[in-house]
């Protein structure tokens, strides 16, 4: 968490703990404020109106609420169509499955071995029965942006809902997500520094109407009745000044966050990386890739010391699964299993690169 944030967090938790639905007393009304002035620092980030955002635990919520909460509209206008990209994260895929399994049609377009879906590939993926296109901003595996700005564009003639996973994007790359052709976007608190378990779903009106979205949790009618259950006041006000601040500060972090990539590009080029996805359409704050001849369990355990490395979803010879991500571009099986993933943002100090280069040199020969 930013310091800030947590600051804002704990004045909730320590001294106001109203809950922002009771308006009979002070109390509930100061949570009240301090939850729409969350809305409006949220809605802010994507240009939208503050009774537009929805609270929720995270983005894997907001993908479920957005896609499964179609259903039933889709259903009755007979839209039983679905088109999606096959390298979105699992909190769209499973919802798209069980569409599936109830008989919708789901269409996957595959990227380009840039990484990058074709925006002209999924306008021909849609047909007069599309309900909904899903389409992630910035892949969680790669780092590579997708061309949201030219899908929507070429949306514009199509009646279908437009959803966007910006769980990597929001609050980092601030013009996409502004286009008004974006019906749906998921927000995920912990990605810019709030704490976990809080999110949002941005529910962008037509007009005067709003996707026709049924809940998935039943109860008070909280959110506009989108999604019932008590207002975790602090959650929301902590999500509210990350957003503020990633807004106010999104040129800065990326500019750090670009020196930082380069940095550690520079840091491990020694070993000869393969980076997967074109360097060119990546996000600052992940790269991906494989060091020739090294698996990625063993450079993980290698760097243990220096720096927290995941292989995100990718080949793992422990359950021997591989990411959909790098299958989908077409990438060796050798590179897929050294592929390991790296993170950063504007808050992280640099390893110490000589020594990580170095763990790797000292590793057994295998043959």
């Amino acid at each position: 968490m930013d310091p800030r944030v947590r600051a804002v967090l704990l004045h909730h938790l320590e001294g106001r703990f109203g809950n922002a639905g009771s308006r009979t007393h002070d109390f509930g009304h100061r949570s009240h404020s301090v939850v729409e002035q969350a809305r409006q620092q949220v809605a802010s980030v994507v240009d939208a109106s503050r009774g537009e955002v929805v609270f929720t635990s995270g983005a894997t919520e907001s993908n479920n609420l957005a896609l499964l909460g179609l259903e039933s509209w889709g259903r009755a206008q007979g839209k039983l169509h679905a088109v999606v990209t096959a390298i979105e994260h699992h909190a769209v895929l499973g919802p798209m499955e069980a569409l599936e399994s109830r008989g919708f049609r789901v269409t996957r377009v595959g990227p380009q071995p840039s990484g990058q879906v074709d925006p002209d590939a999924i306008h021909d993926a849609l047909r007069p029965d599309t309900l909904m296109v899903s389409v992630m901003q910035v892949n969680n595996e790669t780092g590579v942006r997708q061309p949201i700005r030219a899908i929507a564009d070429r949306m514009e003639a199509h009646a279908a809902y437009l959803h966007v996973d910006a769980a990597q994007g929001y609050g980092k790359e601030i013009e996409p997500l502004c286009h008004r052709r974006i019906d749906l976007i998921s927000v995920s608190g912990h990605k810019i520094h709030a704490p976990q378990g809080i999110g949002a779903l941005i529910i962008r009106r037509r007009g005067r109407s709003r996707p026709p979205i049924e809940p998935l949790l039943l109860g008070g009618g909280q959110e506009f009745g989108f999604r019932s259950g008590t207002l975790p006041v602090a959650l929301i006000a902590a999500l509210g000044r990350a957003a503020e601040l990633a807004l106010a500060e999104a040129g800065e972090r990326e500019q750090f966050c670009r020196a930082f990539r380069q940095r550690l590009l520079n840091g491990v080029a020694p070993l000869g990386p393969i980076i997967h996805g074109d360097p060119t359409l990546s996000a600052p704050h992940i790269v991906n890739f494989s060091i020739p001849g090294v698996e990625a369990e063993t450079a993980m355990e290698a760097w243990r010391d220096f720096a927290a490395v995941s292989n995100g979803a990718a080949c793992s010879s422990q359950f021997y699964t591989c990411s959909h991500v790098l299958s989908a571009m077409r990438l060796s099986e050798d590179q897929k299993a050294g592929a390991l993933r790296l993170s950063w943002c504007h808050l992280t100090p640099d390893p110490d690169f000589t020594k990580m280069v170095q763990a790797i040199r000292c590793l057994p020969v295998t043959t």
